[in-house]
């Protein structure tokens, strides 16, 4: 009985991370089987993928925003400023797309930058500077673009928003991609590994032996079967390629580097973090730029994929981006989060909406459904605090 006691203590205490994966499985099973199987289908994985994408990459920044116990209400904006630059620079001025692309990240970490200055170093709040950043941002693109629509644009540039990484073999399961997969499920595993063997030499490990070789199982099968589903179709989405390096870097940096530790420690702790001699202004400067370049990557692929700079670009990306965050697991007080828990909140939010729109529910009913998702996953948070605390 002690070792099944202490299995249920255990997942007690992971709830909400055990929770999240369960969602998930259960939210693909239904539409899986409501839509008759379309859902696991090669060709909507892969759409799945390229129409998530963008929403996906403001996450990963997001993330770390409300970790440090901010907001930024003016992503979507920002998607739409950026993706109206470059399409006036590759569109109207016939620049080379790859300088456009190096100009425009440059542009969005000026972007942050700006926004940046005001909540660390003049005290505004995020949520009052990012709110002003979203109403002038739109009216920017508005600008840029004088109100007209930028398309056609080279197919070296498109190719990063719905293009594939080259295929080789006229049959069965693309080669490169079963490649990809693999390397990627056997980084998984190795590093899970050597990090539970690093966590139990100096006795910080506590997760039971069994749980951790279901959570291993559960991600490497994961890797896999969409593995499996791209190879069957097309191959890989290069936009996949981009996010999974965005994921991989950014989830090194929140868990292995100072910079990480000082975001969980400002949102954890505000005047603690201040009076242990972190640099708080600095930290919330550099946060707000590194959001700005995200933005502007999200605004590049969101135009290449759509093949088309529009100044309502990135209307309602914020709500999806924060949303995703939220449902990940991040804390609404800020201080608790992590990068994959935000990939995973932004996949139930893509399959949520594919699934309802396979299945051919209003836009506003999937408005209405999307919220009650959102406000359950912050009562949960709210309730998980206050089992907690006693309180």
């Amino acid at each position: 009985m002690k070792p099944l006691t202490s299995a249920i203590n255990y997942l007690a205490g992971q709830l909400r991370q055990v929770g999240l994966f369960i969602a998930l499985i259960v939210i693909v099973v239904f539409f899986q089987i409501t839509t008759g199987g379309i859902t696991l289908a090669p060709i909507n994985v892969s759409n799945l993928v390229v129409q998530n994408s963008y929403i996906l990459i403001l996450a990963v920044g997001m993330v770390m925003v409300i970790i440090a116990g901010h907001i930024d209400l003016s992503v979507g904006s920002v998607v739409a400023f950026i993706g109206a630059v470059a399409g006036v620079m590759i569109g109207k001025w016939h620049m080379p797309w790859l300088l456009a692309i190096v100009l425009c990240l440059v542009l969005g970490a000026l972007v942050g930058a700006w926004q940046g200055f005001w909540i660390a170093y003049f005290g505004i709040p995020a949520f009052i500077v990012t709110l002003a950043g979203m109403l002038a941002f739109r009216g920017a693109a508005e600008i840029v673009l004088g109100n007209e629509q930028i398309s056609f644009f080279p197919k070296g540039f498109r190719a990063i928003g719905s293009g594939f990484l080259p295929t080789f073999g006229s049959t069965g399961y693309e080669p490169l991609t079963m490649v990809l997969g693999l390397l990627t499920a056997l980084a998984i595993l190795v590093l899970s590994l050597r990090q539970r063997v690093v966590r139990r030499r100096y006795e910080l490990e506590d997760e039971p032996l069994w749980w951790f070789v279901v959570k291993l199982v559960f991600m490497v099968a994961l890797v896999l079967i969409v593995t499996v589903l791209l190879a069957s179709y097309d191959g890989t989405p290069i936009v996949l390629i981009i996010l999974g390096l965005l994921v991989v870097g950014y989830t090194v940096v929140m868990s292995r580097t100072v910079f990480g530790r000082h975001i969980y420690a400002i949102g954890g702790n505000l005047a603690a973090a201040h009076l242990s001699g972190i640099k708080t202004q600095r930290v919330t400067f550099l946060l707000f730029i590194n959001m700005g370049v995200i933005s502007a990557i999200a605004g590049l692929v969101f135009t290449a994929g759509l093949n088309l700079a529009s100044p309502s670009a990135g209307d309602g990306f914020e709500l999806d981006a924060i949303s995703a965050v939220f449902i990940g697991g991040a804390a609404v007080t800020g201080g608790i989060g992590t990068v994959p828990g935000a990939i995973v909140g932004g996949l139930i939010i893509g399959v949520l909406n594919n699934g309802m729109s396979i299945l051919g529910i209003d836009s506003d009913v999937q408005q209405l459904i999307k919220g009650l998702v959102l406000l359950a996953a912050v009562a949960f948070d709210v309730y998980n605090k206050r089992r907690s605390t006693g309180r």
